[in-house]
């Protein structure tokens, strides 16, 4: 069993950054794709990020929105610069069982708990 664990959420105003974290229990880790997805109220949960075999970006986040991982600490970050108020949203880590990435929701076998990202003046 993997639990994964987000921090780093919080209010801030547009133009501003925040950094998330995600932090997995486990020993294989490094084997594992890792995505980050939102959902804001009555949305669907979509794809910000994903890293594996290949780094992906949503075209809405390319350019302001970076994806890393330390697997030394079993950790995944999304650095977020240059926020804009439709980012607000819950944020979620999942981990996908091989280390293919895929922007499926419903492919990714573990979840965290979420955290809100509110951008606002």
């Amino acid at each position: 069993q993997v639990q994964l664990v987000e921090s780093g959420g919080g209010l801030v105003q547009p133009g501003g950054s925040l950094r998330l974290s995600c932090a997995a229990s486990g020993r294989t880790f490094s084997q594992y794709a890792m995505g980050w997805f939102r959902q804001a109220p009555g949305k669907a949960r979509d794809i910000v990020a994903a890293v594996g075999t290949i780094t992906y970006y949503a075209d809405s986040v390319k350019g302001r929105f970076t994806i890393s991982r330390d697997n030394a600490k079993n950790t995944v970050y999304l650095q977020m610069n240059s926020l804009k108020p439709e980012d607000t949203a819950v944020y979620y880590c999942a981990l996908h069982r091989t280390y293919y990435i895929t922007i499926r929701a419903m492919d990714y076998n573990y979840w965290g708990q979420g955290t809100q990202v509110t951008v606002s003046s």
